[in-house]
């Protein structure tokens, strides 16, 4: 029997937002990675305040592409120049749809000189495969998908273990490790110090609001590294993060995480439609929120939206420049951060506590994203200005965040409408359980998010329903 394609599957399924908000692929996962060691609110404290290591090793795929054109296939996916990119650097890339739309983002490594690592949620992944495989570049490709999200008891295998060490502390900490001053590592350079008696490549990198170092390598070393790690972060504070805790530190730093690919319309993307497989990420991704279109289109974000603006660098011929030239000349949406109203939110959870009525959309700590992809409706005066993608609690700002896009005239300051939950009592999604809607008050706040920022409007909550 062949095997389905995602195309086939859009053909037979119906409209596309309707299948995709009615997926029943469950909640999104970070497998193997205990879900707390202590709790999620010290493992939170521990990026502002000490410092913390990132268990990386299992939820994100890797693809290694190596041969003399390499860096030519590589070029051709993302926005990004690649002038000056030369081995021992890393760049965040972020691949586009002909049209102009992004289809995911990730790091990639120029690790040697025909070799070079991406690292990144599967659907950029399977972008860089399919155009190795047909465009005929000179390249070899090795791919190493995220671990599954239920190993049911067998052994979890990956290429690499990848650790990061963040937070106020960390400099110490890696010191101690490396038996010495750390060499001096440029942001998103790479290097390499000592643990252990290994030598372990390095990434200038931060996720936490304070910067420090990504380390990787071969996967049977990890255990011996992580102890290692463990052991010289004792005297300094040093938290392991969880699965719980992992992905809410986004919230604080300010990065989207998984806006929906922009794969599932245009004639020049049907030949990788065809290639992908339904049962695929793309196949059985979901959408949720209180947004809805019936075009699939409109939950489609350019860079600009997503705060990509500065790396998009028309030096070199890419998939999507064309479009994106034409997207650059118009008003375009920007990345901000959402602090919800404290009383808004506590009426979400004093509805659990009404018995014999339905409850609003239950809000889980620290992240309460229920999708693979978020689309809240945010609102002014009644008409839609943008989305809310990805929400949950910081326990640094007792604040409930969520980072989404406005309209270009939306201002720092302003307070917008959220519509919380999904419509008509919800989707037929696994990981929704019968709820009504309710508006919750959203201040419009930078990203990264800065309580300085937040707390410049004296005056309290601003309006501005224009």
């Amino acid at each position: 029997m062949s095997r389905q394609s995602l195309e086939s599957l859009l053909q037979s399924g119906g409209n596309t937002v309707a299948l995709l908000r009615n997926s029943q692929v469950g909640a999104y996962v970070y497998p193997v990675v205990p879900n707390e060691f202590s709790n999620w609110r010290s493992e939170q404290r521990g990026w502002r305040e000490t410092a913390v290591l990132f268990d990386q090793s299992h939820h994100m795929a890797e693809i290694t592409v190596t041969g003399p054109d390499a860096v030519k296939l590589l070029s051709s996916l993302t926005i990004n120049s690649f002038a000056g990119f030369t081995p021992n650097k890393a760049k965040q890339m972020v691949p586009c749809s002909y049209d102009g739309y992004v289809i995911g983002d990730g790091i990639l490594f120029h690790l040697e000189q025909d070799e070079l690592l991406f690292v990144g949620r599967t659907p950029t992944v399977n972008w860089i495969q399919f155009h190795a495989e047909t465009g005929g570049y000179k390249v070899q490709l090795v791919r190493d998908d995220r671990s599954p999200s239920h190993p049911r008891g067998k052994a979890v295998v990956r290429r690499h273990y990848r650790y990061q060490i963040q937070g106020p502390n960390a400099a110490q900490i890696l010191a101690k490790l490396n038996g010495g001053p750390l060499p001096d590592v440029k942001f998103f350079n790479m290097d390499a110090i000592n643990i252990k008696g290994r030598r372990v490549r390095c990434l200038r990198h931060g996720m936490a609001g304070a910067p420090g170092l990504e380390v990787w390598g071969p996967y049977a070393e990890g255990d011996e590294i992580r102890e290692a790690i463990v052991e010289a972060g004792k005297d300094f504070g040093l938290a392991q993060v969880g699965a719980r805790a992992y992905s809410s530190n986004t919230l604080e730093s300010g990065w989207i995480p998984s806006p929906l690919p922009a794969v599932y319309t245009g004639g020049a993307m049907k030949r990788y439609r065809e290639w992908l497989p339904a049962n695929g990420y793309e196949g059985t991704g979901s959408i949720g929120g209180s947004f809805v279109s019936d075009n699939i289109e409109d939950y489609y974000l350019t860079p600009y939206a997503l705060g990509y603006g500065p790396f998009v660098k028309f030096d070199h011929e890419f998939i999507g420049r064309e479009a994106l030239e034409r997207h650059a000349r118009q008003p375009q949406r920007k990345k901000v951060t959402f602090a919800w109203n404290p009383a808004d939110v506590l009426k979400i959870f004093a509805s659990l506590l009404e018995p014999g009525s339905e409850s609003y959309k239950y809000f889980d700590f620290p992240n309460s994203n229920y999708a693979s992809s978020s689309y809240d409706s945010v609102m002014m005066g009644g008409k839609v200005v943008g989305y809310s993608m990805f929400g949950g609690y910081s326990y640094n700002e007792r604040t409930v965040l969520s980072l989404g896009v406005v309209d270009d005239n939306i201002e720092t300051g302003d307070v917008l409408t959220l519509l919380w939950g999904e419509e008509n009592g919800g989707t037929r999604k696994t990981t929704v359980e019968p709820h009504r809607q309710l508006e919750i008050r959203v201040r419009v706040s930078p990203t990264p998010y800065s309580r300085d920022a937040r707390e410049s409007y004296h005056t309290g909550w601003r309006n501005r329903q224009e």
